[in-house]
């Protein structure tokens, strides 16, 4: 099998435009025969991204095709979203589906733009992501509970950096903060790699992002990360304790998963649902995703949707407790 690696957007989309249209019923059956594009409604260098780029490596070994990766960040995930909807449901389009760009990114329009439930396939959930609470680690703040000390202190800035309106780091973070009983400026920045850069900067002080976005930073000793979102420890990220042991009935990360065009080829969605769980076994993809603190988790079509249903319920109250208003 040709060992491939995934090419950026520039470098393959004339390929991708240069095959035929819509998969006919024949053609699903060599599927793939060209380059799959993977949308990712996010920025490079954010979590979503890094994840995106870990498993597309593998499944262009598993595929023996070039898997490219269309990052299209912006609105918080809507700009990805929507134009994940309007793709040819030909088997050549995958997109990135997260708990940010499905289901909170509609949560804040006034008018939704898109349906995660019934606007496309769902192909395959293959991992949950804790967020992480890191810290620059030039401040004297070691554990949840000496955050909560220096932030009522009061004495220095203690910025709380996002990956924008309405993405899970701002959600994450901003529901921390009224858990705790703290106040902390809330400074958006444009998508994950720009938010956890200005903490790594000090430019801002500390944000609550996926564990994909930090962990590379943390083990290289960047980051200094105090805490994590799931209700209990968990060996992927050893020696930091849940946010719970010191904000009771703390509990809030995320998910990610592959969605594919209303009305693609059920033959195709289930070759990429094989192959993404075959990727997941690759000893390289499933070292990779442990060390982003990304465990992970496999559910089929309609345990997936059930996990949307569900992730668009809690959301909704979260945005709601925060204050959020669609715009």
């Amino acid at each position: 099998m040709k060992h491939l690696s995934v090419l950026s957007v520039p470098l393959s989309l004339a390929m991708l435009a240069a095959a035929p249209g819509a998969a006919a019923p024949d053609a699903s059956k060599a599927w793939p025969s060209r380059p799959v594009r993977m949308i990712v409604p996010n920025a490079p260098g954010s979590s979503v991204d890094t994840l995106s780029r870990i498993m597309g490596n593998g499944l262009t070994q598993v595929l023996g095709e070039q898997v490219v990766m269309d990052n299209r960040a912006g609105a918080g995930g809507v700009i990805g979203m929507e134009i994940a909807k309007d793709a040819s449901p030909d088997g050549y389009t995958m997109i990135a589906a997260t708990t940010a760009a499905t289901t909170i990114a509609r949560l804040l329009q006034k008018k939704p733009t898109f349906d995660p439930l019934t606007d496309y396939d769902y192909v395959v959930q293959f991992a949950e992501t804790p967020n992480v609470l890191v810290v620059n680690p030039s401040l004297p703040i070691k554990s949840v509970k000496e955050l909560i000390a220096y932030s009522k202190g009061g004495k220095s800035r203690f910025d709380m950096a996002s990956a924008g309106a309405g993405s899970q780091s701002h959600l994450s973070g901003i529901y921390f903060q009224q858990a705790a009983h703290i106040d902390s400026l809330h400074v958006p920045y444009k998508g994950g790699g720009a938010s956890v850069a200005a903490v790594i900067a000090n430019e801002s002080q500390w944000t609550l992002t996926p564990a994909a976005a930090v962990m590379t930073h943390v083990l290289g000793g960047r980051l200094r990360a105090i805490g994590q979102s799931l209700p209990k420890a968990t060996p992927l990220l050893p020696n930091i304790p849940p946010i719970a042991d010191t904000v009771p009935g703390f509990d809030y990360s995320g998910w990610q998963g592959f969605f594919v065009p209303k009305g693609t080829s059920r033959v195709v969605t289930e070759k990429l649902r094989a192959a993404v769980i075959k990727t997941t076994k690759l000893p390289d993809v499933a070292k990779a995703l442990a060390v982003q603190g990304t465990e992970i988790v496999i559910r089929g079509p309609e345990e997936f949707k059930k996990v949307v249903e569900q992730s668009m319920v809690k959301n909704a109250k979260v945005v709601k407790a925060v204050g959020l208003a669609a715009r």
